[in-house]
């Protein structure tokens, strides 16, 4: 039995790591190697120009990002400049989706330190705080961003997507044309030149790459890049298993499309794989079909079956590019979205370890010390948070991908919400699996750690604020909790305390509700969802404001780079 207190190794320390020592049989080492390239790396000043800079830039503390590369080949030495090359192509095609034109927008921007703040929003709006404008003259950052014509109505795309299924593809952006008609444009042919760009370096990283399905897989996805094709390289990435290199890259989240939901914006993460934490994470996945079988909700919501290859892996990032990189980072991946995909061959779930434990030390915990009543703090454990976020991803496997009534996919169905609700869904199922697996004695974990770092989680992850589907899907959690007396606050203290009782049964009632909803395609039901739990009240404004007084960070900056790993 896998113990999850034993999932990192507590002297691991981040920031720090050696760059490799010479490969046994070798004279270079994958420092030397990487020293031959282009050592560039981002770097950030969060503490310059006005004092309204400044005060916006302290939402953010910056972390390098670094590995371990001394269990790399040099081949996969050689590959990692041409991988962080093809990602940094997928910056450029996501500042077109989010803004438009980033040097237009950068040069006219006096203040250094607005203009620092731009180049982290990948905008002009604040993605910490509602999307709110931050550069004078301005106006409200458009639902669809750059993905749509500016004033497009949902009626009139909707009445010419029925002509036009094309204009729904998660692949093509939406323009007019010389009449006035709405056109799709393949994101192939509007952003050719640097698809075309990244295609080549991922070919060329193909040439060197050792490993039999990282080569299959690279080739395919270059080919995708250039023909708008992405399922058989979805394909070949899940078969992928013996990879010590990864690379996530390509039009993959919907979450800048608030319009609709239907538009896939650029991304990427270069990534090192920890093949022994990988293989001990691995079996997990195995347990999913059980797991689906006692979601507590009817049978008709749960029929479907995971896929049976699903992977649950550890890695480290070394460089995020485009949506991945905007705003609040992500600590954790499950892919590929592709709903054929996940039915056939189960999905991947990546937790970025490094950028976690960043997170969980600089964030979780001086949350923890304000907000938490003390008594409880001791039980906010990285352990707990990582197995919480763990099991986050592995519980988007769980639930329906297809609406139950015919209305298509959930995500087709539900649309602009689909995002949040899913979040929302991952976020209950994964304590519900933490809980469940510690009953049936498949691992060994507190309960109640996992309880009060859920809670404290909620805390960190509620200020991503409303243009976050996790933002909204935590503000849902944390007021529909809350209705049910899962946790408490202390007037006196201003802190808060689980009640474990009463938390279990919420997870149990708010995971039921949402996969009904998910499970009926109800649009309606999820609005009203939101507009119900959505908000964050008085009180809870309140108290994060505490946290932005106390100067606790809401995100991280990345240092990233290959500069960065030697």
């Amino acid at each position: 039995m896998l113990r999850i207190a034993r999932l990192l190794p507590f002297a691991f320390v981040l920031g720090t790591l050696s760059c490799g020592s010479p490969e046994e049989g070798t004279t270079t080492s994958c420092a030397a190697i990487l020293a031959e390239s282009e050592s560039t790396m981002s770097t950030w000043n969060l503490d310059e120009g006005s004092p309204e800079a400044r005060a916006l830039l302290s939402k953010y503390t910056p972390f390098r990002l670094t590995t371990d590369t001394s269990t790399l080949t040099p081949s996969e030495c050689r590959m990692l400049p041409l991988l962080v090359e093809a990602a940094q192509a997928m910056d450029e095609i996501f500042w077109l989706q989010a803004y438009g034109d980033r040097d237009s927008l950068l040069a006219s921007i006096g203040d250094p330190g607005l203009r620092t703040f731009a180049e982290i929003n990948y905008g002009p709006w604040d993605r910490l705080d509602g999307n709110r404008p931050f550069v004078d003259g301005v106006g409200p950052k458009p639902d669809g961003s750059n993905l749509y014509p500016a004033n497009l109505s949902k009626a009139d795309f909707e009445k010419a997507a029925e002509a036009d299924p094309a204009l729904r593809s998660l692949y093509t952006l939406v323009r007019r044309d010389a009449g006035e008609a709405l056109r799709a444009v393949p994101y192939h042919e509007a952003y050719a030149e640097p698809m075309q760009r990244a295609a080549g370096r991922l070919r060329e990283a193909a040439a060197l790459a050792e490993d039999a399905g990282l080569k299959r897989y690279l080739e395919l996805r270059a080919e995708a890049l250039v023909t708008g094709e992405y399922l058989e390289s979805d394909r070949a990435w899940m078969d992928m298993k013996t990879n010590r290199l990864d690379v996530v890259i390509g039009p993959i989240e919907t979450y800048e499309d608030q319009l609709f939901g239907y538009k896939a914006a650029a991304e990427a993460y270069v990534l090192v794989k920890d093949m022994e934490w990988s293989e001990r994470l691995s079996r997990y996945a195995a347990l999913l079909p059980a797991l689906q079988t006692g979601l507590p909700v009817d049978a008709e919501y749960k029929a479907e079956s995971p896929g049976a290859d699903s992977d649950l892996n550890a890695y480290d990032v070394i460089y995020y590019a485009g949506d991945s990189n905007a705003g609040s980072k992500t600590i954790a991946i499950n892919l590929p979205n592709d709903e054929r995909v996940q039915l056939e061959k189960g999905a991947r779930r990546l937790q970025l370890k490094n950028a976690m434990q960043a997170k969980f030390d600089r964030i979780m915990v001086p949350i923890t010390g304000m907000l938490i009543a003390e008594d409880q703090r001791a039980k906010v454990t990285f352990d707990a948070f990582f197995g919480n976020t763990m099991f986050h991803e592995v519980a988007h496997g769980l639930g329906i991908k297809n609406t139950i009534n015919g209305s298509g996919t959930v995500r087709e169905a539900l649309k602009e919400h689909a995002s949040a609700l899913e979040e929302g869904k991952a976020d209950v199922l994964g304590l519900y699996m933490v809980l469940s697996l510690v009953e049936q004695g498949e691992l060994e974990a507190d309960v109640e750690d996992s309880m009060v770092t859920f809670l404290a989680g909620i805390f960190r992850s509620v200020r991503f604020g409303a243009s976050s589907a996790h933002g909204r899907a935590n503000m849902i959690r944390f007021n529909y909790f809350q209705e049910m007396g899962a946790f408490t606050r202390d007037e006196a203290t201003g802190t808060y305390r689980a009640d474990f009782a009463k938390m279990r049964e919420a997870m149990n009632s708010l995971s039921a509700l949402i996969l009904k909803l998910q499970g009926d395609g109800d649009h309606a039901g999820v609005a009203e969802l939101v507009e119900r739990y959505g908000a964050i009240d008085a009180q809870l404004q309140a108290d994060l404001d505490r946290l932005a007084t106390a100067g606790i960070p809401v995100d991280v900056v990345f240092e990233q780079g290959i500069g960065a790993l030697h």
